[in-house]
């Protein structure tokens, strides 16, 4: 299992939408504060068993940080909160109780691959970010 003093953001990277984000993490994180993990690596699939997700069926993202990971709307608010100025700004939605937040996020989450698609391959980063990826 990797052991990284950077929070690791585990995702989809047969999404569409999820590496989508991936990239945009990578692209506007200047500080190179966050590691990427897809579930279909072997590092994702061992994280997402650990925090009691199946890798082969998540209906989540998780940012892993130590030995606790945040899930689902908090977890995206995480990541933008994460990446500073302008994107911290995302985290007003906090004021939105995680109750509210949470099943719109899963609906999204589990519909994933019918609205935004499913790549045929897994999606990597570009050579000079690869480091970034787990």
């Amino acid at each position: 299992m990797a052991e990284t003093p950077h929070p690791i953001i585990l995702f989809d990277a047969e999404c569409v939408l999820c590496s989508y984000n991936a990239r945009f993490v990578l692209k506007f994180d200047r500080s190179a504060r966050f590691r990427l993990a897809s579930m279909q690596s072997e590092v994702g699939a061992a994280l997402f068993r650990k925090f009691g997700i199946d890798p082969s069926d998540p209906d989540t993202i998780i940012v892993v940080e130590g030995e606790t990971a945040k899930r689902d709307s908090d977890a995206v608010l995480s990541i933008y909160e994460g990446l500073g100025w302008p994107w911290k700004i995302a985290g007003i939605a906090r004021i939105i109780p995680r109750a509210l937040r949470d099943p719109i996020y899963l609906l999204v989450a589990r519909n994933r691959y019918k609205i935004f698609g499913k790549r045929e391959t897994c999606w990597l980063p570009p050579e000079h970010m690869r480091d970034r990826l787990l």
